[in-house]
């Protein structure tokens, strides 16, 4: 049994600074968590880039809980020095250990600083299409047009290719149309001229292109190409389709879909 006469004193000597550093934990957490928002709330207030706030906000946030833990440890008798040094060796090995991480910070601070995408913008990047919803230390969060979210590795997005969509503030819907050769060509081009106009988000200080694309095997297929702000694409897009295809229907124009003949032949 271990003698009670030798373990109370340390008891009596510690139990106080441990009860003290863990009540200054939890206080200090919460009032990081409250200067955090108060940080966020200034720079809002600044009006900061959107793209840029929530990496400052979590920089901001780091470095109070990295000087909360250091006088915590001053708290406990830990010498500030020999703490700064373990933190710093601790952070070596971690770096060795999590070197993709590091990369992914160093892509995230290379996309804050050249700014190829921003908050809001509509981009297509490994592999995914989606609105750019924030852009954090480690990851950029993507939500695609069927409200999917998507994370991506910063590393990866600075260092791949990216497909800003909303950087112009205009894009092209490029569609493509087929129609029997017995139609008329012309009657055809008037019908989609006549959908176009009535599209209330195809833009009308720009010429939108009604082309014969290709003489197919069994269709003209008409090329449409019809400009509309960025954030309007989807609607565009389905908005041709639809009301392209009723007005073929009212119009009378055929539009060709695959048929297979099919011979028998009786044996003898």
């Amino acid at each position: 049994m271990p003698d009670m006469t030798q373990i109370w004193p340390l008891i009596t000597q510690y139990a106080g600074k441990v009860v003290l550093a863990i009540i200054l934990l939890i206080v200090g957490f919460w009032i990081i968590g409250k200067l955090t928002k108060l940080f966020g709330a200034i720079l809002n207030k600044r009006e900061v880039d959107s793209t840029i706030q929530p990496f400052l906000k979590s920089l901001f946030s780091v470095a109070l809980k990295v000087m909360l833990i250091i006088a915590v440890a001053q708290t406990l008798g830990v010498a500030a020095t020999s703490f700064v040094a373990v933190l710093g060796a601790l952070a070596f090995a971690i770096g060795m250990a999590l070197q993709g991480s590091l990369g992914n910070f160093a892509g995230g601070v290379m996309l804050l600083i050249f700014k190829p995408i921003k908050v809001g913008d509509l981009i297509s990047a490994q592999g995914f299409t989606g609105v750019v919803e924030q852009i954090q230390i480690f990851n950029t969060i993507l939500v695609t047009p069927d409200n999917k979210t998507i994370i991506i590795p910063n590393g990866a997005l600075s260092t791949g290719p990216i497909e800003n969509i909303s950087t112009k503030g205009v894009i092209r819907v490029d569609t493509t149309f087929g129609v029997g050769y017995g139609d008329d060509i012309d009657e055809v081009r008037s019908t989609i001229k006549d959908v176009i106009k009535r599209c209330p988000t195809a833009l009308t200080d720009r010429e939108h292109d009604i082309l014969v694309n290709e003489l197919g095997d069994s269709s003209v297929n008409f090329a449409v190409r019809v400009w509309t702000p960025s954030a309007n694409y989807w609607d565009t897009y389905f908005f041709l389709h639809e009301e392209i295809k009723k007005a073929f229907d009212q119009k009378g124009v055929n539009i060709p879909y695959p048929t297979m003949d099919v011979n028998m032949v009786q044996a003898n």
